[in-house]
């Protein structure tokens, strides 16, 4: 399973980071072309399951797109929240992890990825690794001023 994990350095307090972490419904604001909600109540603690759609937008507010399925299965707040992707597309563990740096923190998201069209998925990774990594470090760059400027 291929592993990605990247960080970014939060000019702000860890609970504050996590406050603006887990503003479920909001993460469409800072990650690329996806839209996340709860399934079912807030999604606060092990068990919750979440929803996300990354894809073009459609009028209406809706996507079209990969549907990726979660389930918390880790929740030590202010520090760090575990999910398992159970999608068709999208399956295999992932971490949010908030590192204090004295007054900030250093944001870390790590997912480990089951490749999805088994050989092709493995032979075709290279050539889309570089690219989801942009996104990655692009959604980074954009969580950094959305929970800098959370309101909490």
């Amino acid at each position: 399973m291929p592993e990605l994990s990247e960080s970014v350095d939060i000019e702000a307090p860890p609970e504050r980071v996590w406050t603006a972490l887990t503003d479920w419904v909001r993460q469409g604001e800072w990650i690329l072309a996806t839209d996340v909600r709860p399934v079912i109540g807030p999604a606060r603690g092990v068990g919750g399951r979440l929803v996300a759609v990354t894809g073009v937008p459609l009028p209406g507010g809706r996507r079209l797109g990969v549907v990726d399925t979660m389930e918390i299965t880790r929740w030590e707040p202010p520090t760090r929240v575990d999910v398992l992707h159970t999608g068709r597309v999208v399956r295999g563990p992932g971490t949010f992890e908030i590192r204090p740096r004295g007054e900030h923190s250093t944001f870390v998201w790590s997912e480990r990825l089951e490749l999805p069209l088994g050989s092709v998925g493995r032979l075709g990774w290279p050539l889309v690794e570089p690219v989801v990594r942009a996104g990655y470090r692009s959604s980074l760059r954009r969580f950094a001023d959305f929970a800098r400027a959370h309101a909490g």
